[in-house]
């Protein structure tokens, strides 16, 4: 083997070197802008307007208002459904309200409670993911699909596995969440996939004064640090 051989440079090779200036390029936006928001808490949850989200709206506009409230800012996808709810409530609460948009063939277009100097649009969902934990102190996780069951399961990988600082992982919705908490409990702790101490890492409520509580108390009673 020749070690000292050039590699060649090839059109696919030349498409991901200059790919990672965009990428160096989402992230220093990203950090420009969030680091003016402030103590934040991310949503996540459906952004479908049927079925799920006509029952669970009104609660994420509820839980989101209260968390403005305590003096936190609001960080969403950015879209419609409950996160568009969580957005409005920051927004009538007088809050930060900010939109970490994705841009995807099926997205809508951002929602309006969104502060334009918050609103941010990304190509990449890595990138738009360390966003969401590098700059929130907690992560609030409404009913929603594949992507919502992505970012709840990912901060509980990053928390189990010292990779970020703790902080509250809340779960709301009882009804639409049991199943899994049961699954999780009677599969994965029973077949020692997951310690059974490591059930305290979220939280299961609907109790909107329960989810702001558990957040300003765990905040006020840590210092708050850096993730990343």
């Amino acid at each position: 083997m020749n070690s000292g051989r050039k590699r060649a440079i090839t059109p696919s090779l030349e498409k991901d070197s200059w790919r990672l200036f965009r990428i160096l390029a989402e992230f220093v936006d990203g950090f420009e802008t969030m680091t003016a928001l402030g103590p934040s808490v991310a949503f996540f949850g459906s952004v479908r307007e049927k079925k799920v989200t006509e029952k669970y709206y009104e609660l994420s506009y509820t839980v989101a208002k209260k968390v403005a409230e305590k003096g936190f800012g609001i960080i969403t996808g950015g879209s419609g459904g409950v996160v568009e709810a969580a957005n409005k409530g920051a927004f009538e609460a007088k809050g930060k309200s900010c939109g970490l948009c994705i841009d995807l063939p099926f997205e809508e277009e951002p929602n309006k409670y969104i502060n334009k100097d918050f609103l941010l649009r990304f190509r990449y969902f890595f990138v738009r993911k360390v966003m969401f934990v590098k700059y929130a102190q907690a992560f609030v996780v409404l009913p929603g699909g594949f992507g919502t069951l992505d970012e709840f399961f990912e901060a509980l990988t990053l928390i189990q596995t010292k990779k970020i600082h703790a902080f509250p992982v809340i779960l709301v919705g009882k009804d639409y969440w049991g199943g899994l908490i049961d699954w999780i409990k009677n599969t994965l702790v029973t077949h020692h996939s997951i310690d059974p101490e490591d059930m305290n890492l979220f939280y299961l409520t609907d109790n909107p004064d329960e989810v702001a509580n558990i957040i300003k108390e765990h905040y006020d009673k840590t210092i708050p640090k850096e993730n990343f």
